[in-house]
């Protein structure tokens, strides 16, 4: 008589308890983040504050893992993973996409967007066209927040584009390489871990790069100058599978919106944050930090301008557009 009382009970106790499972499950959603830099990058701070938002937004319903520093993907595969499904969302750098579609490379093109402003600017232009790009491998653009901008690090003054002639410029990319062949200068394919040996040893006598690799490599140990060209700002962005987003209930689809819009004014400006103190640990370590004349700008603009109608032959009517629609 009692096993017969027991065996009912059990079974009910066990629907129970798979009720409750299913139920806590269905309220609560982990997403894995990739992102490729360490947490002392203001891009990976920043990401960890708009996961921090979202799970607090949400009530927890939605819980995004952030994995930094390539812990779970490595940089070049994430895109791919995002795309397949693999992670439903994930940092990039944009420029790493230039091989799939032109419209990535952008703002890489050296000196068509020299400051913040501009940036800013250039990115309104080419958003809805990212935005398409990204749709149409299944993905969706949450927010994007800039690096800081490039400036000529060298063991000389640059004052005009003469001083840049005949120079051994580090390369990194193709468009650095382009970019030194129109300077008339010598393109050097170094790593960001072999610069100070590259300048110790003459393999190279300038590059173009952030205050943060500066300051990072501590270029005061082997170079003299820096000149402020601000010659581009890249940008990450933060983007998420399409089928991932779209089964999130609307609610939480609209908290991870109003968090991105968020994360997105503030990394823009922690990354201006970012360029002014490592400008300034440039100088407070002896290099010469100087702004560029007008002569030395108004050569470099030119230099860009053939790239940006190189970029603009390579994207045709889209880059075009951007660049017609580009109000610096």
């Amino acid at each position: 008589m009692i096993k017969h009382l027991i065996r009912p009970l059990m079974k009910h106790s066990l629907i129970a308890a798979t009720l409750l499972t299913s139920a806590t499950s269905m309220a609560s959603t982990r997403w894995d983040m990739a992102t490729p830099y360490v947490d002392s990058i203001h891009h990976t701070q920043n990401i960890i504050q708009f996961a921090n938002e979202v799970k607090q937004a949400t009530d927890g319903e939605l819980d995004i893992v952030v994995h930094s520093g390539a812990s779970l993907i490595k940089h070049t595969e994430i895109p791919r993973a995002i795309r397949t499904r693999q992670v439903p969302i994930g940092e990039v750098f944009i420029g790493i996409l230039g091989n799939s579609d032109p419209i990535y490379k952008l703002d890489n093109i050296p000196f068509l967007a020299t400051n913040f402003e501009q940036a800013k600017a250039l990115y309104q232009a080419s958003k809805a066209t990212l935005e398409r790009k990204l749709d149409k491998d299944g993905m969706m653009l949450l927010y994007s927040v800039p690096w800081p901008p490039q400036g000529i690090y060298s063991q000389s003054p640059i004052n005009t584009i003469e001083d840049i002639k005949g120079g051994k410029m580090r390369a990194y990319s193709p468009t650095l390489s382009r970019l030194s062949v129109l300077l008339d200068a010598t393109p050097t394919t170094v790593q960001t871990v072999e610069i100070p040996q590259a300048f110790s040893t003459g393999i190279i006598d300038m590059m173009i790069t952030s205050p943060t690799t500066g300051v990072s490599s501590q270029a005061w140990d082997y170079l003299d100058n820096y000149t402020d060209v601000q010659a581009w700002i890249p940008k990450n962005m933060v983007i998420v599978n399409k089928r991932a987003f779209k089964r999130l209930p609307k609610d939480i689809q609209t908290a991870l919106v109003d968090a991105a819009a968020n994360a997105e004014q503030r990394g823009w400006e922690m990354a201006q944050k970012e360029t002014t103190e490592k400008t300034q640990q440039l100088a407070d370590n002896g290099i010469a930090v100087a702004e560029p004349s007008d002569e030395l700008m108004e050569s470099l603009k030119s230099v860009g301008d053939v790239m940006a109608k190189e970029w603009a032959q390579e994207a045709g009517q889209e880059g075009k557009a951007i660049l017609d629609a580009y109000q610096p």
